[in-house]
């Protein structure tokens, strides 16, 4: 049997008496049971014979009584409010009918209430609710009598305005305006003769020429509203305004004070353990409805259509291109139409599993606002208004509200992605299986494993490869980018600008453009090829042996990537504080301890995540590959059909993919690639300096 409190509480733990007779008798006799467990059967008798003659208890009878009267109250007010609102001038706006209507109801509501307030908690604040209402109103209903009575008359007046005192006024505002131009002219002219003698700074020249334009336009301005129709139209402007922004205003400031009026108002209830939001589970707006949140209601509702009539059926294959929702994504049109494409069945499938976990958060968001509002209620605290949900949403669901679009976003253009590739890796999707396909499990994974197949014989080497390019290209380019941003920071190197220019260029030219050169260049009887030559004392051919394509495209990377770090490393070099190199000097130390114990270590912690990430964008560095040489030369004997000696894992699943049709198992490579690129470079933030010391 669950207990009722002694007391009740509000939101922040202030404690309240109850009011309710019935319910403090039993939590009485309910703590006495834990004071003196020796009489519990006692007490537990006790308490039952109250609830079972619960109709008959003296304050259940007085609280009954004023239902019935509160409910005849309601009835009769409602009949007073339709007479009232025949007694009020049709010449008021809906507004400010609307205004006077409720003054009458509070005023009526204040003097009912005020003979219960010591009755029940709800009686005590209709009352301070109404009472507060009553102070308000009638200033906002005089202050918007006064605006719209004056906003009548200067309308009034718009139509009536002498169009020939008009013309004479803008003749006379011309001439002022000409007048006042030729003074500032003179008197910026003033200023700069006075900044020409050297007796103003260039600053205060600029300042001065600000200030009298600001005052010419002050002047303009004041001198433009003895136009009767300027003032006129602006006051109508403020008028309206103020009817509109300022009688909103003075209603948020009654809503506030009413809000604390409520959370010092505790509620009580015989409920004692909360049902309404295990009932409602599968119908958010239900809970809502029933806890009287009407507002928040008509917001659940719209995510119950959606659940129901979009997120369900689609899951079910209703409204599917080709798929049958969840279903297709486990058969993939195994037995379909000869249409039907088993990759639309799995992308519409995955769609189908976000739209259900989608709802099911809905369902949860639901269930636990639900539910709080229920165990508030037990404990005592009053619901949220619509007023007080609104500013709690605009303020602790702020950061929520408006990472939902992004949510929704990245999971359509990311997740579904993601998740259709790793899928996809566990299918038979290959050249002979393109339309329908069914699943395989971890075949895909074990050819790769094993370096078994067509497609996982060469896997093995290509990684090799493209481990050694990714270490090597990588440190080479930062090695030679540290360098020459050491080299153009020193003070002794005379044209620093010039250098920093050049050794920015190959940042700066797109990529494609130096690959491209590179590439030409070193073909086949080409300058640099013929120079190679000519130096070997023999016939080099660079893009037709592995080895040489190897070493060209590590020193292209390594020319083209040091820009990058040499950038980098120049703002660090530059933010160095020079107090460091005198205090070692200082010291005695050589420049060679000072690269070593100061330099380095700085650059490297303000660097070390940047350069984490160029080792990660050189192992799937595609553009290189593709436009050297499209992965040549090849080696069918080592290689096969599908790859060349310089392919990288990135190039070999492009030409799996996209030239042969291996989807299932070039979506295997790519899932086995992208964990190993998160791992390592995981391991390489967590060990990196800056990453320890929380400085990402």
């Amino acid at each position: 049997m669950a207990n009722y409190n002694i007391h009740l509480y509000d939101d922040i733990g202030n404690k309240y008496e109850r009011k309710n007779d019935f319910l403090k008798e039993i939590a009485n006799l309910q703590m006495k049971i834990d004071e003196e467990p020796g009489r519990k059967k006692e007490y537990q008798n006790k308490i039952s014979e109250i609830k079972k003659n619960r109709n008959n208890h003296p304050y259940i009878k007085k609280l009954n009584k004023f239902k019935i009267m509160e409910k005849t109250f309601l009835k009769d007010l409602s009949l007073k409010v339709n007479k009232e609102k025949s007694k009020i001038s049709t010449e008021n706006s809906a507004k400010l009918k609307n205004l006077k209507l409720e003054l009458y109801k509070s005023t009526e509501k204040r003097n009912f209430y005020e003979k219960f307030i010591d009755l029940t908690y709800d009686a005590k604040f209709l009352y301070e609710e109404n009472k507060m209402k009553t102070r308000h109103l009638p200033e906002i209903i005089k202050e918007l009598e006064t605006n719209e009575g004056e906003l009548k008359k200067a309308l009034d007046l718009k139509n009536n305005i002498n169009k020939e005192n008009e013309a004479k006024i803008k003749i006379e505002f011309d001439k002022y305006k000409k007048e006042k131009e030729e003074k500032l002219s003179k008197k910026i002219e003033s200023l700069k003769t006075k900044r020409k003698d050297g007796l103003i700074s260039e600053k205060a020249l600029k300042n001065g020429i600000i200030e009298l334009k600001r005052e010419h336009k002050e002047s303009l301005n004041m001198k433009s509203f003895e136009s009767e129709e300027k003032s006129n139209k602006e006051f109508i402007k403020n008028r309206k305004y103020e009817i509109k922004n300022g009688t909103k205003r003075k209603l948020q400031v009654m809503y506030a004070d009413i809000a604390d009026i409520r959370r010092k108002n505790p509620v009580e209830t015989e409920k004692t353990s909360p049902k309404i939001a295990y009932f409602t589970f599968l119908l958010p707006g239900l809970g809502q409805l029933l806890n009287k949140q009407y507002i928040k209601m008509v917001l659940f509702i719209f995510a119950s259509l959606f659940i129901y009539f979009a997120a369900i059926p689609y899951a079910l294959g209703y409204g599917n291109y080709q798929g049958e929702g969840v279903a297709g994504l486990i058969s993939l049109a195994e037995g379909g139409r000869r249409l039907d494409k088993s990759l639309i069945f799995m992308i519409e499938g995955i769609i189908a599993v976000y739209l259900l976990i989608f709802s099911f958060g809905l369902y949860v968001i639901s269930f636990r606002d639900v539910l709080k509002v229920e165990k508030d209620i037990i404990k005592g605290i009053r619901p949220k208004n619509w007023f007080e949900s609104k500013n709690s949403i605009s303020k602790d669901g702020f950061p929520y509200i408006v990472s939902i679009p992004a949510l929704i976003v990245i999971v359509f253009i990311v997740l579904v992605p993601i998740t259709t590739a790793i899928l996809l890796s566990f299918t038979g999707m290959d050249p002979q299986n393109q339309s329908k396909f069914g699943w395989v499990g971890i075949r895909n994974y074990r050819l790769i494993a094993l370096g078994q197949g067509l497609a996982g014989s060469v896997f093995w080497l290509i990684l090799v490869w493209t481990i050694i390019w990714t270490l090597v290209a990588t440190s080479l380019a930062i090695a030679i980018g540290f360098l020459l941003a050491f080299l153009a920071n020193n003070e002794r190197v005379i044209g620093k600008t010039f250098f920093r220019i050049v050794f920015l260029l190959p940042w700066a030219v797109p990529g494609f453009i130096s690959i491209m050169f590179f590439s030409i260049m070193l073909s086949p009887n080409a300058v640099l090829t013929e120079i190679i030559s000519g130096i070997a004392g023999r016939t080099i051919g660079v893009k037709t042996d592995p080895f040489l394509s190897r070493v060209a495209l590590i020193m292209i990377q390594g020319w083209l990537g040091s820009a990058y770090v040499f950038l980098l490393s120049t703002g660090v070099l530059q933010s160095i504080p020079e107090d460091l190199y005198e205090a070692a000097q200082i010291d005695g130390a050589t420049s060679f301890q000072k690269l070593k114990k100061i330099t380095l270590p700085i650059v490297l912690f303000q660097t070390a995540p940047l350069l984490i990430g160029q080792y990660t964008f050189n192992f799937n560095n595609f553009s290189i590959i593709y436009l050297f040489n499209g992965g040549g030369p090849f080696n069918p004997i080592r290689y096969g059909n599908l790859a060349g000696s310089t392919d990288l894992l990135i190039s070999y699943i492009y030409k799996l993919t996209m030239e042969n049709q291996y989807q299932a198992i070039g979506a295997a490579i790519t899932i086995v690639i992208s964990l190993g690129l998160m791992f390592f470079a995981f391991i390489g933030f967590r060990n990196s300096k800056a990453f320890r010391e929380e400085r990402l």
